[in-house]
């Protein structure tokens, strides 16, 4: 799939971005407490130390975080493939910029991505290029739903996302990856509702990260 790059830039237009980049940057508060642990006890006696572990996110914990906020959202027969498809997506997402000086841009809106994937034919054909398209549909489709709506039919936009995971599913060579984009592309509303619906939970949480208290000075 797409690979991970560099930290989002937040690009004022789309105002939900805030929330993917803050879910990736706390994912370590939300998957458990063993990371805040381990920076109190490597940082004892310092305000910033879980704070500043708490900042430093890679990619494997942003993705851990998806995996398991979607799974919350999801019925137990879910495809465990798919799954792990949809939170490596929203992981990428929300590291990439939307003007990298490398890797394919985080679209601003689903206008930038009807220009890019629709205006031209040339990259119809190409399948990388197919799934870049059906996974940004997804994202503005899903996770960005409220703030897209405004502007843009989400009912059609979901269709063409799914097309373009049809089109690179019959493109793909791996028989493997053909099945599962083509199960993406049936299963679109599903995935996409689920993006939404995390978006606005994630939405409705206060990210406040309490410094621990310093302990009170022994009187002689």
């Amino acid at each position: 799939m797409m690979p991970a790059s560099t930290d989002l830039g937040i690009q004022p237009e789309v105002t939900g971005r805030a929330t993917l980049t803050m879910a990736s940057r706390h994912g370590a508060s939300a998957i458990g407490s063993s990371t805040h642990e381990k920076a109190t006890r490597g940082h004892e006696g310092s305000v910033m130390g879980p704070l500043l572990e708490l900042l430093a996110i890679d990619h494997r914990q942003t993705l851990e975080f998806f995996v398991l906020r979607l799974q919350d959202l999801s019925e137990p027969s879910v495809d465990r493939q798919e799954l792990l498809y949809n939170a490596s997506l929203l992981a990428h997402y929300a590291q990439v910029s939307t003007q990298p000086d490398v890797d394919v841009p985080a679209p601003a809106n689903l206008s930038v991505v009807f220009d890019h994937f629709v205006g031209g034919t040339i990259l119809l054909h190409d399948r990388l290029m197919m799934e870049t398209a059906g996974a940004q549909c997804l994202l503005l489709a899903g996770f960005f739903e409220d703030q897209m709506r405004r502007r843009h039919n989400i009912r059609w936009y979901a269709e063409l996302g799914a097309s373009f995971f049809t089109r690179a599913a019959r493109q793909e060579r791996s028989l493997h990856k053909a099945r599962l984009l083509d199960a993406i592309a049936r299963r679109f509303e599903p995935w996409r509702r689920r993006h939404a619906q995390l978006s606005r939970e994630l939405r409705d949480q206060p990210y406040l990260l309490t410094p621990p208290t310093p302990p009170t000075p022994r009187r002689e």
